[in-house]
């Protein structure tokens, strides 16, 4: 079997090989929130947090999960570890469907998958002792380690750098990042198969990030572990992640290996979130332009139609407006749910620029022609052309791209005063007016 190594010296199943059994599956995963209201309390609307996911997650990998807040990520590790019911879809671990299982059907499987908590302290119970919270698991579990759950407990807090020493101490006497390493123990106390770590390292420092990240690192490594993790730090993910799944108001836009996601994205939205990833050293001319993304993401009540990205995107079209793309692999490995992909031309001849589109398009070329000291938005606020008559009759948008407006110009348009001037260029008599 064929072999893929990260960098860390991780050795997971290459992507695609035939003999590789996914641990999870995801297939059209959904969750909705109602809305209810009034007295009797009747559903006006649903909160489309999760609208239909397909992934999976082979045995030793880790997928890392990235977007802007409120696009779904949270609810996607609550769905697939269970601790929310779905409103749609399947959801199967190691072979098994576990997508509608209750309490009782769900206990057996926790042994196997595990979540680690945003908060570090939110996910704590502060009246409980360090040695408390680590054992709970074998307490509802009914394991009894071998040499007794004090010493397994003392043995899990040296593997994530915690003193044995720990174990009467409450929640509070630790750092944010102690903390965390607390919550990785108790997810580690049964040694599962799975674990989903819902944005390990946003509320601790950046030293204490690295210790973490690292710590994660060399469990999986120690351990055989397969994590699915969720950050909207771009920097952390590509530091952790075999592959990568890009969400956009509850669904997926792009999934990819790591390396073919950071150095050639498909999508428009992760061109747009890779753009701003801070480049450490300021000298540095490999750091591509900003891309200021216009507007605010649309609510999940009620989602655009079509692609739910178009109204930010600066290369939607109006089948964009109408047609949802679907997910699909455009490259081996590399899936993404674009109608004008990266890798391809920006528009097909027989579309037309949507109106955000082109309000975007004009803004960039004001800031990139604008002289410096000038005003890009002063710039902007000059009249737009007149109205230009295209080849086929239908008239230009005013303030189209100039290349556009050149083109769509016929030929019978053209000035006297040029045909003159083409005509004496090959010693030829201009024609006569009439």
């Amino acid at each position: 079997m064929s072999e893929t190594k990260k960098n860390s010296g991780t050795v997971i199943p290459e992507q695609g090989a035939a003999s590789a059994e996914p641990l999870l599956k995801v297939e059209g995963l959904v969750k909705h929130f109602p809305i209810k209201k009034g007295v009797l309390q009747r559903q006006v609307g649903a909160v489309k947090a999760v609208d239909g996911l397909d992934f999976e997650v082979l045995p030793g990998e880790t997928l890392g999960v990235v977007g802007e807040s409120g696009c779904g990520k949270s609810t996607m590790g609550r769905l697939i570890t269970r601790l929310l019911e779905p409103s749609g879809g399947k959801v199967e671990f190691d072979g098994k469907d576990i997508t509608h299982l209750g309490t009782g059907g769900m206990r057996p499987m926790r042994r196997d998958i595990q979540m680690i908590f945003q908060d570090p302290y939110g996910s704590l119970n502060p009246r409980h002792t360090v040695g408390s919270i680590v054992s709970a698991p074998f307490k509802l579990q009914g394991v009894t380690p071998e040499g007794g759950v004090k010493k397994e407990v003392q043995h899990l807090l040296e593997l994530v750098g915690l003193s044995p020493e720990h174990y009467n101490r409450y929640p509070h006497e630790f750092s944010g990042g102690q903390r965390q390493r607390i919550g990785i123990a108790r997810a580690l106390a049964l040694k599962p198969k799975l674990v989903v770590a819902d944005e390990p390292v946003s509320a601790l420092d950046v030293s204490i990030q690295a210790q973490v990240v690292n710590l994660l690192d060399d469990l999986q490594q120690e351990l055989g572990l397969t994590y699915v993790i969720i950050a909207h730090d771009l920097s952390v993910i590509r530091h952790v992640s075999d592959r990568i799944a890009v969400m956009y108001l509850g669904k997926i836009v792009e999934l990819a290996d790591r390396k073919s996601l950071y150095e050639s994205p498909m999508h428009p939205y992760t061109k747009a979130l890779l753009s701003a990833v801070p480049v450490p050293d300021p000298r540095s001319k490999t750091k591509s332009d900003r891309i200021l993304l216009q507007g605010d993401v649309p609510s999940p009540i009620s989602p655009p139609s079509g692609c739910r990205f178009h109204t930010r995107c600066w290369k939607a079209t109006e089948v964009c407006k109408t047609t949802e793309p679907p997910l699909i692999s455009l490259a081996p490995g590399h899936q993404a749910a674009c109608h004008h992909p990266e890798n391809a031309p920006d528009q097909r001849p027989q579309d037309t620029v949507s109106v955000a589109s082109r309000e975007t398009i004009e803004l960039a070329a004001a800031e990139a022609d604008a002289p410096a000291g000038t005003d890009a938005a002063a710039k902007t606020a000059a009249p737009a052309p007149a109205e230009t008559p295209a080849k086929d009759g239908a008239p230009v948008e005013d303030g189209a791209p100039a290349e556009a407006a050149a083109d769509a110009v016929p030929a019978e348009s053209t000035s006297e005063d040029a045909v003159a001037d083409a005509a004496e260029s090959e010693g030829t008599e201009a024609p006569d007016k009439k």
